[in-house]
């Protein structure tokens, strides 16, 4: 009896070992080849898809990749200035904001977010929105992948890809095509402000219709857009 439990439990750490060692050969395969083509889909974006469908919505799904080099440079300084001033600083984690947002949460309802440019697309790419430590570990082990193999460059061109900006709409194309009626290469800088400035709450907030928050959210970035100029990834920006 003792010995039939015995070979069960080293059967079964064996096939837990297995499935540990094909998680991590998976998950930095993933990421190595997400270095060089583009996400085709995000958990979000088909998680997204079964809500729809689960309401009696129609699926939609609009997405288009571009090259950040058919970007406007509007947008990256945008959501550079809006998101994470410090992208070019740190290695994946802004452990002075993440701080803050812990004693900020311990004496408030609303909770302050600390994600850099770096977890949120490690988030967006790999794992789902459902809120947990489980996944928050996960998120950690991607943010350290994307930000040991992917440059700066690649995080910022994946993130602007792949980043939810309304009900179905995905990425800085298909974004720019449903609210301006043009591709992203062509977004002024008023209109990159008005898109970075829903990325708290794409499904609450549209860039075309700000209420007095949003509108003075978009002043904010444009104002910081103002003080940094230009988004130079070969010499990158100090924080201000």
């Amino acid at each position: 009896m003792a010995g039939g439990i015995k070979h069960i439990w080293q059967t079964l750490w064996k096939w837990i070992k297995r499935l540990i060692l094909a998680f991590f050969v998976l998950s930095i395969a993933s990421v190595i080849l997400f270095r060089f083509v583009p996400v085709p889909v995000t958990p979000l974006m088909l998680l997204r898809c079964i809500d729809q469908k689960m309401k009696g919505q129609p699926m939609k799904l609009d997405k288009t990749w571009e090259s950040i080099d058919n970007i406007s440079p509007n947008l990256p300084l945008a959501v550079f200035c809006s998101e994470d001033q410090d992208f070019f600083n740190h290695h994946g984690f802004n452990w002075g904001a993440i701080k803050d947002a812990w004693k900020h949460d311990e004496h408030s309802k609303r909770i302050r977010g600390a994600s850099t440019i770096s977890q949120q697309t490690a988030k967006n790419v790999f794992l789902s929105t459902r809120r947990s430590w489980v996944r928050k570990g996960f998120e950690v082990y991607f943010t350290v992948l994307t930000e040991l193999f992917w440059s700066k460059q690649r995080i910022m061109e994946v993130y602007l890809n792949v980043i939810e900006l309304g009900n179905g709409i995905y990425g800085a194309e298909a974004a720019s095509e449903f609210y301006y009626h043009k591709h992203a290469k062509d977004l002024t800088r008023t209109e990159a402000a008005a898109l970075a400035s829903i990325l708290p709450d794409p499904l609450k907030w549209s860039p075309t219709k700000p209420g007095p928050y949003l509108t003075e959210r978009q002043q904010w970035i444009l104002g910081q857009m103002n003080n940094y100029g230009k988004l130079d990834f070969k010499n990158p920006p100090k924080a201000q």
